[in-house]
């Protein structure tokens, strides 16, 4: 049986915007031997499925300074300090990006975006019906424009490398799961 490694000290090594960074000295269980861990602790984010009642997804396309591209993708972002739960996040993030607001908005998964080094959780929520209410509200470093797509498309644009964001695709293929009944029960 896997055993979790202790820890016998831990270090920030430096806070930026997005995360911080910390190295977390630890001892393996089954050999006794320590080792340094590089961690990023990061704030949890969302990622939003908000469909129309014509069965469209609402997408965003925003430039990606990690890649320096642009990139289609489901709106979301970081979890703020005072969103009251991940859906008031993901609503928030929804409305702020493309002006949608709908129905019934829900956790349909909660994953890790990348166990081996961040300590984040990322949720997948689900808004039905949605339709454009509001203006748009971006970030200071956001540039975004709103695109509708039949669902009947996403698989297709996934599989083209139309859709490439991997947190994004998670989201996609959870509310597939939703859809054939056979939703993520770790929420």
């Amino acid at each position: 049986m896997i055993q979790p490694w202790p820890l016998l000290e831990s270090t920030e090594l430096g806070e930026y915007r997005v995360f911080k960074v910390r190295r977390d000295l630890k001892a393996s269980p089954r050999t006794g031997r320590t080792h340094d861990m590089y961690i990023l602790d990061c704030p949890d984010w969302v990622n939003v499925v908000a469909i129309t009642p014509q069965r469209q997804l609402v997408m965003v396309e925003q430039y990606r300074h990690g890649t320096n591209t642009t990139e289609l993708e489901i709106p979301g972002g970081v979890i703020d300090p005072n969103d009251p739960s991940p859906i008031g996040a993901g609503v928030r993030e929804l409305r702020e990006e493309t002006g949608f607001e709908g129905h019934n908005p829900r956790i349909l998964s909660c994953i890790l975006p990348n166990p081996a080094i961040m300590s984040n959780k990322c949720y997948t929520i689900l808004v039905e019906d949605c339709v454009p209410t509001h203006p748009v509200q971006f970030d200071q470093g956001e540039d975004i424009v709103t695109r509708l797509m039949p669902w009947a498309e996403v698989p297709d644009a996934v599989a083209s490398g139309r859709i490439r964001h991997s947190l994004v695709i998670v989201a996609l293929y959870q509310f597939d799961l939703w859809l054939r009944g056979r939703h993520a029960t770790n929420t």
